[in-house]
């Protein structure tokens, strides 16, 4: 039976994405993890992997084209095998009908996840939950990125109100739409966004046009600080034990092993979400999902803005084997490339700016997730050792949860069992 390949859910607030090149072509033979297209997300190049063997009968969408997540893009099968169709690319996608908008006005932040993978065909998603709230088809979202309108401005003439391609195509910028006909069952219209007056102009005044990448990072981070009830919990933790130890397993290591302060700051917040699994869950309006596996997401700073890549059973690895891994997921990351399977499947969250001399900060839960860990520098300072004050190294430490999910007791635990890691590093190599 033939496999359906289609466009990947590469995180949480993925809709939809650019396939920008076929690698494979049409009757070429792939096997399981072939490269056959590279697709383009507001993030990153990420390339496809064929999840099974055979021979690649047809592509369903051209390069260039953007695909919403679940769509079809190709199918594998074999060479004799009946399928629909001939096996040329097409010049465009196949147009899709609009999902009709729903008329409950309440945020939504997803539906639960499903199990998922890249061969496996899915209903395309709806306009729902799309940043800003604004229902609107791939190409009208891709014209109006390009030409610079804001789509909140724009009236929709779609189902539901949804914007489509003739409604970019006809919009002057200042002119008011004619009202639209009273319907029975209209929903509230979406608030808008706050104006601090009109942008200045001038000769020493530069324009800077947001990019794509950095609107998705401040919509996303004004959803979760608007909806999410964030309650933080900060302590500090005494990091010379744990510098000792990664000064001590460094020492016989090669330079691509070599252990981070992160790799075990990772590990000890994963393995402390043992205790603690209501931390480990993701939150969905009615109901929680608890993961029973740990796959701690790794924020990591890229040009223009940030992107998780996550660091799978977090708790089970070695350190050695998280630190080579956590080193690739990093670098392709910051090069623009990175694999579906390292941005998938984060549980929990962790940032660290210990690198740029931070003692201290808040970091903004990323939905559906239900906290986040925060952790600065690690700097000497002076501290009361049986009544004597001595040098130590000290490390702050803040989690970030959803006042939904738990309560600031657990978060208090959380993080004294985080500190109990560190502090006696040994029992991270147990």
């Amino acid at each position: 039976m033939a496999d359906t390949v289609t466009m990947p859910k590469l995180g949480f607030d993925m809709k939809e994405g650019t396939l920008v090149r076929w690698v494979k072509k049409v009757n070429d033979t792939v096997n399981v993890g072939d490269v056959i297209a590279e697709i383009e997300t507001d993030k990153a190049t990420v390339e496809v992997e064929a999840y099974a063997s055979g021979i690649l009968r047809k592509w369903l969408v051209g390069e260039n084209t953007i695909v919403e997540v679940g769509a079809p893009i190709a199918i594998i099968g074999t060479a004799d095998e009946p399928i629909e169709g001939g096996g040329a690319a097409p010049s465009a996608p196949a147009p899709q009908a609009a999902a009709p908008a729903s008329a409950n006005p309440a945020p939504v932040v997803s539906n639960a996840p499903k199990a998922a993978n890249g061969h496996t065909s899915t209903a395309p998603v709806s306009d729902e939950g799309y940043p800003g709230g604004v229902k609107a088809s791939p190409v009208a979202r891709r014209m109006a990125e390009e030409k610079g309108i804001n789509l909140a401005q724009v009236p929709g003439s779609g189902p539901g109100g949804r914007v489509v391609k003739r409604d970019i195509e006809g919009f002057v910028p200042g002119v008011e739409a004619p009202a639209a006909p009273a319907v029975a069952a209209a929903s509230a219209p979406a608030p808008a966004a706050p104006t601090f007056g009109k942008a200045p102009t001038g000769a020493d005044i530069e324009e800077i046009p947001l990019t794509r990448m950095r609107k998705i990072v401040g919509e996303r981070t004004q959803a979760s600080f608007q909806f999410v009830p964030h309650f933080f919990v900060t302590g500090e933790i005494d990091m010379g034990p744990v510098l000792a130890l990664r000064k001590q397993l460094n020492a016989g290591l090669t330079d691509d092993q070599k252990i981070t302060v992160n790799d075990l700051v990772v590990k000890a917040a994963a393995l402390a979400l043992r205790e603690f699994p209501n931390l480990n869950t993701h939150f969905y309006g009615d109901k929680l999902v608890r993961h029973k596996r740990i796959n701690i997401g790794i924020a990591v700073a890229v040009e223009n803005g940030l992107i998780n890549v996550v660091c799978k059973d977090a708790d089970r690895r070695t350190l050695t084997d998280m630190s080579v891994k956590n080193k690739e997921m990093i670098a392709g990351a910051r090069e623009g490339k990175v694999k579906p399977d390292d941005v998938e499947g984060a549980t929990f969250t962790v940032s660290n700016l210990g690198a740029y001399d931070v003692e201290h900060f808040l970091a903004i839960i990323n939905p559906p997730e239900a906290a986040i860990l925060a952790v600065g520098s690690a700097i000497e300072v002076p501290v009361v050792v049986n009544g004597e004050i001595k040098i130590g190294v000290r490390m702050k430490a803040t989690v970030s949860v959803d006042h939904r999910v738990s309560d600031g007791a657990e978060g208090a635990q959380y993080l004294q069992r985080l500190k109990e890691l560190l502090e006696n590093p040994m029992r991270l190599l147990i």
